[in-house]
Formats: C-alpha cells, structure tokens, sequence
C-alpha cells in the first residue's frame, strides 16, 4: 500500500521528498511520520534550551557573593574535640532594643545575645503658673451670664443736681452689687477724679454719696443688665431716650453729661429719625438748641457728650479719654466753685439780716 501512495505522488508531480514533508501539510503515511520526528525535535531543542538557562541561573546565582546585614555580630566559642578551641560566627542580628530599662538575658552555650540599651532622663516638672488677674478677670466675664433679669443699681437723681451722668446700661457685675461702672476694667471712678469731679478716688461702693458729697447723679438709658453695651439693640436704647427727657424734665439738672458716643447717636436717631453723619457728631458740648429736657417753663440742660469708660473700647487711648473729661471736670469746678460762694454770700446776707 505504502508503494502505491508513493508511486500515485510520483504521478502527481509533486516536488516534496521523503524526508521535506511540511508540519501542516499531511500527504502520505511517511509525511505523518516525519511531521511527529519534527515536532519531537523541536520539544526536544526547547527542552534542552530551558535546562541549559537554568544551568547558567544556578551557576550565576552561586557566584554572586550574598550581602551581609549590618548590626551587631554575636559569635560563640564551641570546644572540638579534635582541633584548639575555634570561633565560630553566628546569625547577623539588629538590635531592637528601645526601651530605657536593660533586660538580663540568660546565657546560653550555643548562643549569646547582646543588645544596647539607652536612658533617657526624666524631664524635670515645671510648676504651676498662677493665672494674672487680667486671666482672671477675663475668665468671670466668660463664665459669667449674658443678661440678668433685674438690675440692682438704682437712679440717684435728687433735684436740682450740679451734673447728671448717663450711663448706657449696667453691666452683669454692676447689676449683681448694685454699684455703678463696678468692673474694675472700667475707668469711670478714675476719670472722674483725674478730671477733678470727685476729690478723691471713690470706690463703686460710694455710688450713692456722690449727691450729698458734688451733687452729681448717676442713671441710664436702659436699665437691663447685660455683658456689654454691644448686646443691646437700636431699637431698645433708642425707646430709653424718652424716658430720659421725662427724667431730666422732672429734675432739671444743670448739665447732662452722656458716657459714651452710642448714647447720643440713640438720641439724635429719636429727634432726627436718622442716624447722625460722622462729621455731624462732636465730643464736648452740644448746640443749645440740643438741650435734654426743654418744656414751655425751662430751657433744658446742656448736653455734654463724653467718651466710654468702658474697658472693652479701644478706639481711644486713656489720655484721650481723659482729654474730654478735663474739659467737663472744669466746668464742674468752677460751677461748684460759684455755687459756694453763693452759698457763703447767703449765709453772710442771712446773719446781717439777723
């Protein structure tokens, strides 16, 4: 059969031999044989090619010298029963040890460990610091309540008064005591003496001699407690300015004198129905025609308009504060200057009636 499949290639003209027979071309029984010789050499071929990179790996690998760790070697000395006594190396090791504190290990024939250990010293303790009384006091404003219900401060307004000072309202330490401006931030007491208003430097305690000793009065446009002056609304300073005309119409003093530029832009809003323009407003003495209180029988007091005493307003330095003071602390003076020596031109003229 084979002869006959080689005589019918014969016949065909075909060009292939025997023995060049293509891998994917089967034709004859011998084709089929030489197409399985083919693929085992090539198996073969690749198979050795694979063993002889695996060869060159390990060749290359056993060569190449093995990096040493860095740290601490530790080496042991073991006795041979057959030669001197030999130092062996053992395993590289890294020390791990942070701690401040050495721990005593046990040794071990076969192996001994050692490990550095550092100490480190104690911080010594700093002392307590005692807050200043600036923390202190900052520290009763933030703990302290926003607003109190009632106020214990009252009006000291007899009649007939040289000056009546006009506060905007109390504050939360001035609302609890009952003292007028008694934070000690604020620099009401001191102005008033350094201005010579007062003789001498009063405490807030004394807020109700302050009539009987200058015949100076003390009250405010709104009477709720609170904070600051900055937690109360237009609206509510401004319904206070009635109420003050009504008290210095009953009174008639001889001057007012307003504690703080808000008070007088409340009371321009309340005459004017707009707020005042910045080059409008002035410190010191009103216009007459600004007088508080007028009615048919009186012409009103003069209105004197003076800085804050608060301690939270910054806008003005103390010597500037104290620059508008000393303008009113001289009328002051002098009208008790001239009140005194009606007072004695009086009793002179009522023991030569006598």
């Amino acid at each position: 059969m084979e002869a006959q499949i080689s005589e019918a290639i014969k016949e065909s003209g075909s060009d292939f031999s025997d023995n060049d027979v293509p891998v994917n071309q089967i034709t004859s029984f011998n084709g089929v044989l030489n197409q399985y010789v083919h693929v085992s050499e090539t198996t073969s071929s690749s198979t050795q090619e694979t063993k002889r990179q695996l060869d060159t790996t390990i060749i290359d690998t056993q060569t190449t010298p093995k990096r040493r760790r860095r740290g601490p070697i530790s080496s042991t000395t073991t006795a041979s029963p057959s030669s001197s006594d030999v130092t062996t190396p053992s395993r590289i090791t890294r020390s791990k040890s942070r701690s401040s504190t050495t721990t005593p290990t046990s040794a071990s024939p076969s192996h001994t460990s050692s490990s550095e250990s550092t100490s480190t010293p104690a911080l010594p303790s700093t002392p307590k610091r005692r807050p200043s009384s600036r923390s202190r006091s900052l520290h009763r404003m933030t703990s302290s309540p926003s607003s109190l219900p009632t106020s214990l401060l009252r009006d000291t307004i007899p009649e007939n008064l040289t000056l009546l000072l006009v506060g905007v309202n109390p504050g939360i330490m001035t609302g609890t005591t009952g003292f007028a401006y008694a934070h000690p931030s604020n620099l009401f007491w001191k102005l008033l003496h350094w201005s010579g208003i007062t003789t001498i430097r009063h405490p807030p305690s004394d807020t109700y001699k302050l009539p009987e000793l200058y015949n100076v009065g003390n009250t405010n446009i709104v009477e709720r407690a609170t904070r600051d002056a900055s937690m109360l609304s237009k609206a509510e300073m401004d319904a206070g300015v009635p109420v003050l005309e009504a008290k210095v119409a009953a009174k008639r003093p001889e001057a007012v004198c307003l504690v703080g530029k808000s008070i007088w832009e409340s009371v321009w809003r309340a005459r004017k129905g707009r707020a005042i323009r910045k080059e409008e407003f002035r410190y010191g003495w009103q216009d007459q025609s600004e007088n508080m209180g007028k009615s048919e029988e009186w012409n009103g007091a003069p209105v004197f308009v003076a800085t804050t005493t608060s301690g939270l307003a910054a806008t003005m330095s103390i010597p500037e504060k104290q620059a508008v003071w000393n303008e009113l602390g001289s009328w002051v003076v002098s009208r008790r200057e001239a009140q005194g020596s009606n007072a004695l031109q009086g009793q002179a003229e009522a023991q030569d009636q006598a």
